[in-house]
Parts: C-alpha cells; structure tokens; sequence
C-alpha cells in the first residue's frame, strides 16, 4: 500500500468524507456526488487542502508567527488542549466574549455569574485556526476584518458569506476522529519547525554580516540584471502547424486549462451583474460565447478543456447564477474566488473593476482551493489566462504545441499594432500604437494628455504595457512551474514583472482577430453589427476589405447599455466604414449604411434622427439637413 493510500484510508476512517444533506454550489468542487442523501467529499481534495493549511502554518511557525486555536465543541475541548501544550501555544480563551479582535462586542453583554472574563493578547494573531466553523462564524467575520488569514474545517452546507472569508478550508466532516487527525498534523508540523530552529540555533553561522550582505546585493543585482533582459518576440507565421493525426490533437488539448479572470463589472455600462454576462448578440453574452467555443472544442477532438472562472467578491454571487444554466454542457466549468487577503486591482472607476487581476492572487487562490494539485493529478500542464472580455478565438493550438514542443514555461500574445481609434495619428509613426494603450486610457482618463501629446503618451503607454503593468493579452503558464513558485518563490512572483518570475519566456506577436476586446458599448456596436457573426466563435464578415475594423467613437449618451439599445431601432451596416463618431442627442432607424468615415455631432438642445434606410458617406452631420 502506497503512503498516499494510507492516508486516503486514515480519512476515511475518521468518516470525513461524509457532508450534510445539501451541498452548497461553491462547494461541489470539492464533492464526489452523493448518495443516500449525504454529499461525498472528495477525500483527494481534502488532503490537498490540508496539505496546503499545513504548509502556510509552517511558514509561519518558520517566521514565529502568533497563532489563536478557536474551538466551541466540548468533545474536542482535551484534544486542543493537549496540542496547545505540546506545541507551547498558550489557551487563549479570550474569542468567547464576542469583538475579541475588534471589540464589536460590548463585555457588558457578558453576564453569567458562572463565567469569567478571560482578557487575552492585546496584539491580534497572524493565523486564527477554527475546529468548528459553524458554531463559530462570528470569529471569521472579525478576523476577516482584521484581514487575518483563517484555517478552518468547512462543510457541504456552509453558507458562501462564512465560506468566502475563509483563506485555507478544509473540506471535511467535523467529527471528533477527524479534528483528532487534524490537531495530529497541526503538532507535528509544528515540533518539525521547531526542531529546525534548535538545529540552526546550535550551528555556528559560516557566513559573516558583512558577507551576507555581500550575497544579499549580488542576489538583487542578479535580479536587477534580469529584469532588463529582452523577452523574444516570435511571429505567429512563424510557428510550426499541428499534426492532423487526432489522437495527437486530443492529447494536446488535454493538457490544457482555460482560465477567466472574471473580476470586472458592468456598473460602467448599466449593467448591474458581471460584465461577461452582458449580452453581445442574440441573446448570447460574453460566458455562453466562450462556453460555446470550449464546448465545440471539446466535442470535436473528444478531449477535455475545463474552464476556471477567476471571480472576486463582487462577480462571484452573480456568476454563480450564471453558471447554473450550463450543467448540461460538454465542459467542466470551476467558478473559483480570489483570496481575500490579496484585493484585486481597482481602476479609476469605484463602481468598476479594472482587468489588472494580481497574478499572485491567481497563484493563491489555485493552490489554498486545491485546484492546483488537482490539475496536476489530472496530467494538465498549461493554463492559458484571458484576461478581459476577449471576444476572439481562445484556444490556438500552434501556440500551444510550440510551448509544449520548445518547454516554454510562460508566453504572452501580444495584439498587431492599430491607429487608435478616433485619433489623428500618421501611419508611419515610429511610436508603437497597441489598441491596448486605449484602453489604458479610458481607465485611468488620459484624453485630454493624447490630445496634448499624442506620440509620447504612446511610447510611454507601450513602455508601461511591456514593462510595469502585467501583460494584457493571454497569457500561457507551464502549471509545474507555477506551483513551484507560490510554494518556494513567493516573494519573487509578488514583487518582480510576471515573465522575470519564468525561466524560459516569450511573446509572439499574434493576428489582430485575436484581440478582440468588448468594454464599452463603443465595442459592442462592432460585434452587434452586420461586420461580425457568430457560430462556434467570433466570425468576421468575408465582404469587408479592411483587415481593420472601423474607429467608433459613441458619446456619453450611448455610455449606459439601455441608452444603447434604445437609441438603435438596428445597428447600421458598416462593412465599409472607416470611422464613426457619434455625439449629443442622435437616434438612427432602422436599415441604415454607413461608409468611409462619418461624424455625427447634434447641436445642444438639438434631437437629431437619422431616418430609416438611408446610405451616409463620407459626412460630417449636424442637422436633420445635412442628410
């Protein structure tokens, strides 16, 4: 018997496996099913979880970490007890009088003659490890305020408010057997740390102070010398073609991962839920799109490509409805939310969420849920990560099999070079001009800087892109790779660029048709029009001769999504147009063309109809007479 089976067997016997009833939806990731009536807990998943909790109190034993043991049932009160002394952690009793860390409490409410006052640390803890968390979801709201990680047991039925503040759960039936167990690895974790320190403290250090720090600068000019190496950027041409055999498609699709980070809102558009569940086009929105294409994937090569759903806080609720339409598709489909203690980052826009998810979050977030070792166990080795709301074709299986082929451990797409849209800039213009500069600019409101200085902003923009902000097109991670580094580099994938944190990094310079971002309703006029149809994913209409698609520029009266549709009895037919810029009070009808480039501006006070089935070329319109 291998020792993996034997402790499969150890759970087993402590009846871990077995939930309640009723399994909540977040919580079926880690279920088997069920049977008579009682959720099966995946007992693989459990040890992975327990895994990871005992690899974060370790660390934090390593750098003498304060930690509170919190436990209301009294037939584990000796089991705590003795692990407490073993370890030398004092008893603090301090979390019965409700506000022990925020004093949210008043201790007037602490009344009993029979109980006493028991006043404890006066400096919170770095790790509060909770028995029972149904019994004692008070102390997880508090501590959650304080942003102090949380180790605790979970079960099938616990609400998604108490679940979601939990930064390391352990799914697992909370019997007496099984806290036995866990207080069991919780000790001897804790006497392996320990015994670590009397060793080093018993050995005479070889190395001086003035030495170390020699080490210390080399190692940061290392780093620094690293940072500034150029990543190789490969034409997408120039990228060998797959093999027709299917077997070998199959098998390389398998080892593949999808991965939305789902963090943005649709508050900038009107739309109160995600912003990938925003409909696109005949009742379809960003999510079915995406499912569609991984579903059709799927069925035609008979392989299995899951999908991850990277979500916050503020998504995750709304996803989750979402999601449950999909149950009958030929996809696995993994909603997953950040860790709490590593926030997202925030555009301008307080309503909104920017696209600039942390990396280290997503690392986090995959190993302390199990998903990592998971996808691991099930022979995955790449996860590609989109990033926004990317319209175009996901999975490309060149860039795949040359990752594969050539053991790339991370590579980004980056999109063709394009005129910004609705800008005056030479086509021979030695600054590179990515569409993702624009959207740079929208968040963070620079219009009035390109106005100013349209070709520095740019080669400033660009830098930025490459350099500072994490990449903006998808992203491919070698999975092995990545587990290596949230569990021994840390501090490096935190504090360094993303692509610096690989060995072996490139870029390829990939077809605009794959940079096809919807963040405005600017963009959803495109993908609503007669330009775009959809099958099993994004197709661009064959009459149009322009390998660009046309500028739009909406103003701010088109900005909500139901001042969109309402100003639209139908989206023009604009296979033939270059640019539109659209201003003020304007309404179209129905069958109407647009071509070359159109600017539509209505005077103050001024409603301005475009009536129905008329052909606008090459016009600057103002007045019902201008038509």
């Amino acid at each position: 018997m291998t020792i993996h089976s034997a402790v499969i067997q150890k759970l087993l016997s402590t009846n871990a496996h077995l939930g309640r009833r009723v399994a909540a939806h977040h919580f079926k990731i880690y279920t088997y099913g069920a049977r008579n009536g009682v959720t099966i807990i995946d007992s693989d998943k459990t040890l992975i979880c327990i895994r990871n909790a005992c690899h974060f109190i370790s660390n934090l034993v390593r750098q003498k970490g304060k930690f509170l043991f919190v436990n209301t049932n009294p037939l584990c009160d000796d089991i705590v007890d003795q692990m407490t002394k073993r370890i030398g952690c004092g008893a603090d009793s301090s979390w019965r009088l409700g506000g022990f860390l925020t004093n949210s409490g008043s201790p007037k409410k602490f009344r009993s003659r029979n109980k006493k006052l028991h006043l404890g640390s006066t400096q919170p803890p770095d790790c509060v490890v909770i028995m029972d968390t149904e019994r004692k979801s008070s102390v997880i709201f508090e501590a959650d305020k304080l942003q102090i990680p949380i180790v605790g047991l979970v079960n099938s039925d616990m609400p998604w408010d108490v679940y979601k503040r939990i930064t390391y759960p352990v799914p697992a039936n909370d019997s007496v057997k099984f806290v036995y167990l866990f207080c069991n690895l919780i000790t001897k974790t804790f006497l392996v740390e320990q015994k670590r320190f009397q060793e080093v403290d018993n050995k005479q250090l070889s190395l001086t102070k003035d030495e170390n720090r020699e080490e210390s600068e080399n190692l940061k000019q290392t780093m620094t010398s690293s940072s500034k190496d150029e990543t190789p950027v490969i034409p997408y041409e120039s990228l060998d073609l797959t093999s027709d055999d299917p077997v070998e498609t199959k098998q390389l699709l398998d080892k593949l991962v999808v991965i939305k980070l789902n963090s943005a809102l649709g508050t900038k558009m009107g739309f109160s839920g995600p912003r990938s569940a925003t409909e696109v086009c005949n009742g379809l929105s960003y999510l079915d799109l995406i499912i569609n294409q991984i579903e059709s994937l799927n069925s035609k090569h008979g392989c299995n490509v899951p999908l991850i759903l990277m979500n916050t806080i503020r998504t995750h609720d709304g996803t989750l409805k979402v999601v449950e339409k999909y149950s009958q598709k030929n996809i696995d489909i993994l909603p997953l939310c950040q860790n709490r203690s590593h926030p997202v980052s925030r555009g301008r826009d307080s309503e909104d969420e920017s696209v600039l998810f942390d990396h280290h979050e997503l690392f986090l977030s995959l190993k302390n849920t199990g998903t990592l070792e998971a996808l691991l166990l099930q022979g995955k080795e790449y996860i590609l990560v989109v990033k926004y709301d990317n319209l175009g074709t996901l999975i490309d299986s060149k860039i795949l099999n040359h990752l594969i082929q050539n053991r790339i451990q991370y590579c980004t797409e980056l999109s063709e070079m394009a005129q910004m849209p609705g800008k005056n800039v030479r086509q021979d213009s030695v600054a590179p001009q990515p569409l993702l500069c624009l959207y740079i600019i929208s968040i963070f409101k620079l219009d009035f800087l390109w106005e100013m200085f349209p070709l520095r902003l740019a080669i400033i923009l660009y830098v930025i892109l490459l350099t500072v902000l994490p990449s903006f097109g998808h992203g491919w991670m070698n999975l092995k790779v990545v587990k290596r580094l949230v569990e021994t580099d840390g501090k490096n994938v935190e504090n360094y660029p993303l692509s610096k944190s690989f060995d072996r990094a490139i870029d390829v310079n990939v077809p605009h048709s794959r940079f096809q971002p919807m963040m405005s309703t600017s963009d959803l006029f495109l993908f609503q029009s007669d330009l775009y149809s959809y099958g099993d994913s994004l197709i661009r209409n064959s009459a149009r001769t322009n390998s660009l698609n046309p500028c739009i520029e909406l103003g701010p009266e088109f900005e909500k999504l139901s001042d969109f549709q309402s100003r639209f009895k139908s989206i023009p037919s604009i296979i033939e147009l270059d640019s539109l810029k659209v201003m003020g009070d304007v309404w179209f009808g129905t069958g109407i063309t647009l071509k070359g480039k159109v600017t539509i501006i209505a005077k103050p006070g001024v409603k301005l109809e475009i009536p129905d089935g008329v052909v606008i070329e090459n016009k600057e319109i103002s007045d019902p007479s201008d038509i």
